[in-house]
């Protein structure tokens, strides 16, 4: 390696990796397009190998530029945070990236951000909603908020909430004019609103449990969409009958908008968790929000029982 060769060149090639864009790498960094592309010149010179191949329109790495990013990224991040660590002895502080999964009703209500940026005003918190189980590490994002039953097995997991569950509604005027199920396969029958995280993946499969055997159905949807406020409207504009969380659901079934039904086949399964790598020089910010959510879980009474696939904190 040459002796040239220093951290520099490494941020801004993760950067290119990651925005897969020079502009939105120079963005990000806060330098100009031109900087950003002699800094990957000179990487790629120095290192005696292309990193990434160039188009007018976009930028994606080469089997070497794969392998490189996935052997530094975490490295990286560990460096950064002891840097950050050595640099600042007082309050937390610093750009704070966490990816939430769209489901997650309690820490994207409103309250419990609000309360930990009031708390820590030098820290600025950037939330990406996403659906999308990518490494959060190679990603360049700090932590991710995720059910426990996806969470990654080397990740640390905190409890957000306790066990959750699943449920079953429609308007009552649309029960009215089109029955209420009364077993999962009727939903077969009925106009349904269904889930797909993303255009290249299959719709959800509806999950339900009967006798203690757990079981799920392709529902031939007549609404199909990523946006749960959009499933939601749909539902109470008397569109169909639609799943999703019991949290997220609650405020318009008690207000009668919405009626849940089959209840006695959604379990409790493992609720939402803050789960972040298990690195050891974690940044002050860091420990901030997991400080944060643990006040905040025991406060609002979450249970912490159910665990994770992962270690918990």
């Amino acid at each position: 390696m040459k002796d040239d060769l220093h951290l520099p060149l490494l941020h801004c090639f993760v950067a290119v990796a990651k925005a897969q864009s020079f502009r939105a790498a120079a963005d990000q960094l806060g330098v100009t397009r031109s900087a950003v592309s002699q800094a990957m010149r000179r990487l790629e010179d120095q290192l005696g190998t292309a990193l990434v191949y160039r188009t007018t329109r976009h930028v994606r790495l080469t089997e070497a530029g794969q392998a490189l990013h996935q052997q530094i990224s975490g490295p990286l991040a560990v460096v950064n945070a002891a840097l950050e660590e050595a640099a600042h002895d007082g309050p937390a502080r610093g750009l704070l990236r966490v990816a939430v999964t769209s489901i997650a009703e309690r820490f994207l209500s409103g309250p419990l951000i609000s309360s930990f940026i009031a708390a820590h005003p030098e820290v600025t918190l950037d939330v990406t909603v996403t659906d999308d189980e990518s490494d959060i590490i190679a990603a360049g994002f700090d932590a991710g908020v995720r059910l426990g039953e996806v969470i990654e097995q080397d990740m640390i997991a905190i409890p957000l909430t306790g066990p959750q569950r699943q449920v079953v509604v429609a308007s009552p005027e649309y029960f009215a004019e089109h029955g209420t199920p009364q077993h999962p396969n009727d939903l077969l029958n009925h106009h349904c609103i269904g889930w797909r995280a993303r255009l290249e993946t299959a719709p959800y499969r509806w999950e339900f449990q009967e006798e203690g055997r757990d079981f799920s159905l392709a529902i031939a949807s007549r609404v199909t969409s990523n946006d749960m406020l959009l499933m939601i409207r749909t539902a109470l504009a008397h569109g169909g009958i639609t799943i999703g969380m019991q949290e997220t659901f609650r405020p318009y079934i008690e207000r009668g908008e919405l009626v849940s039904v089959l209840d006695s086949y959604l379990p409790n399964f493992p609720g939402f968790y803050l789960y972040y790598s298990s690195r050891r020089n974690q940044p002050r910010k860091l420990r901030a929000l997991v400080e944060h959510v643990r006040s905040w879980s025991q406060a609002s009474g979450s249970s912490h029982s159910a665990a994770p696939a992962g270690t918990r904190a």
